[in-house]
């Protein structure tokens, strides 16, 4: 877990299904696997396997339509 999310580039993807009441999660660009919390962009960000976040993006466009 990265404890300050602010420290790295900022370079961060909000899902273009948030309606925009800042209450949802944030994937960076290039660290394939890092989100954080949009609401508290200096907070901490967790850091999946690129396994585990393969396993979870198809999860999501196989359970959700995205």
């Amino acid at each position: 877990m990265i404890t300050n999310a602010s420290e790295l580039p900022d370079d961060w993807q909000t899902s273009s299904h948030s309606t925009g009441n800042g209450a949802c999660v944030q994937a960076h660009r290039k660290l394939k696997g890092t989100v954080r919390d949009s609401k508290d962009p200096s907070g901490p960000a967790l850091e999946f396997t690129p396994e585990a976040w393969s396993m979870f993006c198809t999860w999501v466009a196989t359970t959700f339509e995205v």
